[in-house]
């Protein structure tokens, strides 16, 4: 088993090589605007470290956000093309999930990251690798009665202080964590994967204007 993984769902652009045993390399680098530009040289980066070429990959594991439009699609559109060109699968992961697997936690515990728009995408665990509740999109005051008492993991945690108090590591999505869920679930017989498509939870930012001026010739 040879896993390539990466995510772009957050302002963190991981990349990382699993061998079912383990990670053996792995890339992270924190950027908001440079999804696109960052995460090939990245993939090179780990393939280089390990000293593998892309042809030795078994399978790709991909984040599929919640995130924002832009740097989610990077992603999932890199690793749909590297699994049809390599014949092999694509699994997807909730990014929610490779930040509570990374966080170890063993007690109830919220995952939050940043939404822009003064809002979080979150979601509640039991522990480490049991979500309970689907991945939602609000305002942290207004979930903040609902995580109170709880730890919560992520950046989403750390920008509003004031909701969640009780802020724990990590703050960024890795790689490494996502792939070690995989080769964990695919060891175990576990096909309960995502579809590699994005999960956005909201409309665009970008919208069609409404009531423009129509110009048309004379």
């Amino acid at each position: 088993m040879l896993l390539l993984a990466m995510d772009t769902a957050t302002p963190a652009v991981t990349v990382a090589l699993h061998d079912g045993d383990s990670v053996v390399a792995r890339s992270s680098q924190v950027d908001a605007r440079r999804h696109g530009e960052l995460l090939l040289p990245a993939v090179d980066r780990v393939l280089k470290e390990a000293g593998l070429k892309l042809d030795a990959v078994t399978g790709l594991v991909v984040g599929v956000g919640p995130g924002p439009y832009t740097g989610l699609r990077v992603g999932l559109v890199t690793a749909a093309t590297f699994a049809s060109a390599l014949g092999v699968p694509v699994h997807g992961l909730c990014t929610l999930d490779g930040l509570a697997y990374a966080s170890g936690i063993e007690e109830p515990f919220a995952v939050a990251t940043d939404a822009r728009r003064k809002e979080v995408y979150w979601a509640r665990y039991d522990d480490a690798r049991t979500r309970v509740t689907d991945a939602a999109v609000d305002r942290p005051a207004d979930i903040a009665e609902r995580l109170a008492g709880l730890p919560v993991v992520g950046a989403g945690a750390r920008l509003y202080p004031e909701a969640f108090p009780d802020a724990r590591d990590p703050e960024h999505q890795s790689a490494e964590a996502l792939a070690a869920l995989a080769a964990r679930k695919l060891a175990e017989g576990d096909d309960g994967f995502l579809d590699p498509l994005p999960m956005y939870l909201r409309r665009p930012d970008a919208q069609v204007p409404r009531n423009y001026k129509v110009v048309t010739p004379k």
